[in-house]
């Protein structure tokens, strides 16, 4: 016992002699780890639409009931995703998540993903809702926004087809 102590005592003193690392926030950001989990991201796919097919798993799976997914139908003059549905409203109750990572794993098109931003502060509970809008990544063009107008027949499918994994 009198040992552990004295390894303790001695760490303590060796880490007294050490320069202290300060890092000039918010200047400087700090990088964090490849599998930090930080603020949500809805992805889009190349052309623009929404990954996001307003499923609901997300919010199924989500311990903290922090998600709420409303879908809406898709047509060809207004299409959101390449689906049948979209998500119409997409909110994040920023207070109660828990930042587990159940949403990323429910979701069947990966339209959700926790990104590396971990700059999350709130004046009032109204801001910490994150709406759709504010987690939609942006586009490269302004003709890639959604809703977009596509040719009859154009989308058959919600989900992607699934790569050959035994590659």
């Amino acid at each position: 016992m009198l040992r552990g102590i004295l390894e303790g005592m001695a760490q303590t003193f060796r880490s007294l002699l050490e320069k202290p690392v300060t890092i000039q926030y918010p200047e400087v950001k700090r990088p964090v780890r490849a599998r930090y989990k930080g603020r949500h991201i809805l992805k889009r796919y190349e052309n623009g639409l929404e990954k996001c097919i307003g499923c609901a798993l997300c919010a199924a799976a989500c311990p903290s009931d922090a998600i709420f997914v409303e879908a809406a139908e898709n047509t060809d003059e207004k299409r959101y995703s390449p689906g049948e549905r979209y998500a119409s409203t997409y909110e994040i109750n920023m207070l109660r998540c828990i930042f587990c990572g159940f949403c990323e794993d429910a979701c069947p098109t990966e339209a959700i993903i926790l990104g590396d931003n971990y700059e999350l502060s709130f004046t009032g509970r109204a801001a910490s809702i994150y709406t759709k809008d504010m987690l939609l990544e942006s586009v490269a063009s302004e003709d890639q926004l959604t809703p977009q107008s596509t040719p009859p027949g154009a989308f058959t499918r919600s989900v992607p087809e699934m790569k050959d994994t035994t590659e």
